[in-house]
């Protein structure tokens, strides 16, 4: 503009300046380039999970932008979602890239599980969307066993993603009691309740696979707040992992739904 107005005031000349476009003619930015290459890390780094499939991708968007939707929260811009089918028959979960100005695609995903029915103590996990903030820090694994040579967590160091106190259905009581779980997504023990990924079987949280953990922990899925914050706090930076490998366009928003209406 400096240029121009020299030149202006040398000619006498007005320089016409072309106005912008209008919205509605701006090119739509495509996202496709990192999103070809996150899915094709996905396929190298989670090898026995869900590739995309046109046949179900469409579901599962629609499902999420529907609880989306009636949630107070909104995507506004383009980040990644993790969307979980808490359906008994389902139990699976699907890492998609919400773009709010074009089309929404799935990555890939895997199995999960989900709180189980009628076993006391065990809740059933709540559909909703749930943010993904520096307000409640993660943590990681300590690998160690419970009283029943199991490890909860998963193997030492895994990822515990904590979406903090949730209320849920009590899955032993009748008639939709409720009561109150840390919502946590974590990997689980691989050589005892990680072949049981894709069935109803936890306390509450959303259970998935080691390879699963490491993929959206490095790649900083839903880390959108702590890649912000990471500059400014310690305790921010030592939960993000060492070789971390961040997409541009980390997400916060985890989403359960189910596509049963049978389901509890």
């Amino acid at each position: 503009m400096l240029f121009l107005g020299a030149v202006a005031a040398l000619t006498g000349c007005a320089i016409p300046v072309a106005a912008p476009p209008p919205e509605a003619t701006r090119p739509v930015m495509s996202y496709d380039a990192p999103v070809a290459v996150l899915r094709q890390q996905m396929a190298r780094e989670v090898p026995a999970e869900i590739s995309p499939s046109p046949g179900d991708d469409g579901g599962w968007i629609a499902h999420t932008r529907a609880v989306l939707a009636a949630s107070p929260y909104r995507i506004s811009v383009p980040q990644l979602v993790v969307a979980v089918d808490r359906n008994p028959a389902v139990q699976q979960m699907r890492v998609i890239f919400a773009d709010p100005a074009g089309p929404w695609q799935v990555i890939g995903g895997g199995k999960v599980s989900t709180g189980r029915a009628g076993r006391r103590g065990f809740f059933i996990t709540p559909v909703g969307v749930f943010a993904h903030t520096t307000a409640i820090l993660d943590y990681r694994a300590e690998g160690t066993y419970n009283s029943n040579h199991i490890r909860g967590l998963g193997e030492k160091g895994r990822r515990v993603w904590d979406f903090g106190w949730q209320s849920a259905v009590a899955g032993w009581r009748m008639g939709g009691v409720t009561g109150t779980i840390r919502l946590l997504m974590h990997a689980t023990d691989p050589d005892v309740l990680a072949p049981r990924l894709g069935r109803p079987d936890s306390q509450g949280c959303v259970r998935i696979s080691a390879a699963m953990n490491v993929f959206l922990d490095r790649h900083a899925v839903l880390d959108a707040d702590y890649l912000g914050h990471k500059a400014t706090s310690r305790a921010v930076a030592a939960v993000l992992p060492a070789n971390a490998d961040p997409f541009p366009y980390a997400g916060t928003y985890l989403v359960v739904f189910d596509s049963s209406a049978s389901a509890p």
